[in-house]
């Protein structure tokens, strides 16, 4: 295990086979793994009219009128109250004038806020899986990237990008980004079999211009929870998160809390995914009061 380094409060084992996509569960309405937690996409569909005008004002770059639009729809909305969407881009600095690249943005949930925010004002760069790739993860990239095509009244100035493999972002520009994102995957980066965090934590660090800042929200795994470093519940520690940031050049700046949930016990059958929104294993009353994970949001910065 490596050598973490100690922060303060105040200051800002592989899987051994290959990765298993499961069945649907009806009881959600989706796959028992979340899209940020496979990198599997949902549908970015929208309601639009025939001259494919957006269906809210982007003129404003305004986080709170994108997440307004009636492009989400009300599975979307119901995840606020756990994800803190509005809070959580504030505390990362977020502006919509800046270029923003979304690490493995999944089924697309945050690219509903980020793409219209920054629409006419920055640039939005989703580093998705690669849709040449041949192995399963190729199809997570290719639906992704249709979706987006599908509606480009709303995502007609996102540029895809490949995040792997076998590089890492080589088509992103060397410190050309002022903000990087990563919502609830970083534990994919450490459990796929063959697969090792620290050229995704390079490539971030590489791509960010010199004062940028790289913003995290992962399952928070409790200091001795097992398998808290191998991503195989889904869970990854502070401490780990941050020495690979740190190993990769950049500085922990900020802690926020305000995507904890104290009620969650980390000790689940299916590890995170027993939880909402994924209910793998079927719908338990004791799991579903408790919401979703417990999540760490930690702000880096690349130094000058």
């Amino acid at each position: 295990m490596r050598a973490m380094s100690q922060h303060h409060p105040e200051g800002p084992a592989r899987f051994g086979a290959p990765f298993l996509l499961l069945v649907s569960l009806a009881a959600c309405g989706a796959s028992p793994a979340s899209p940020a937690e496979t990198g599997t996409t949902t549908d970015l569909s929208v309601d639009s009219s025939d001259d494919a005008s957006p269906p809210f004002d982007v003129a404003t770059g305004d986080v709170t009128a994108a997440l307004a639009g009636d492009h989400r729809t009300d599975a979307d909305r119901t995840r606020d109250v756990h994800r803190h969407p509005a809070e959580t881009l504030a505390f990362f600095g977020f502006d919509p004038a800046m270029t923003v690249v979304e690490i493995w943005p999944g089924g697309g949930w945050y690219t509903k806020v980020l793409a219209p925010a920054l629409r006419d004002h920055g640039t939005l760069i989703a580093a998705t899986l690669d849709p040449g790739d041949t192995s399963f993860r190729g199809r997570f990239g290719r639906e992704f990237r249709g979706a987006l095509e599908e509606h480009p009244e709303v995502y007609d100035q996102v540029q895809a990008r490949v995040l792997f493999p076998t590089d890492f972002m080589t088509d992103v520009e060397d410190g050309s980004v002022d903000l990087v994102l990563s919502f609830r995957s970083a534990h994919n980066w450490i459990r796929w079999e063959g697969h090792t965090p620290e050229p995704y934590f390079a490539a971030i660090a590489r791509v960010l211009r010199p004062g940028g800042t790289f913003g995290i929200v992962q399952h928070r795994a409790p200091e001795g929870l097992e398998h808290g470093e191998d991503g195989t519940v889904g869970y990854l520690t502070e401490a780990l998160v941050i020495g690979l940031a740190e190993e990769a050049g950049l500085r922990l700046d900020e802690r926020s809390e305000m995507n904890a949930n104290p009620a969650d016990t980390h000790d689940h059958p299916e590890g995170v995914w027993s939880l909402r929104p994924v209910l793998r294993g079927g719908p338990d009353e004791a799991l579903m009061a408790i919401g979703e994970s417990d999540r760490m949001t930690l702000r880096f910065v690349k130094p000058q």
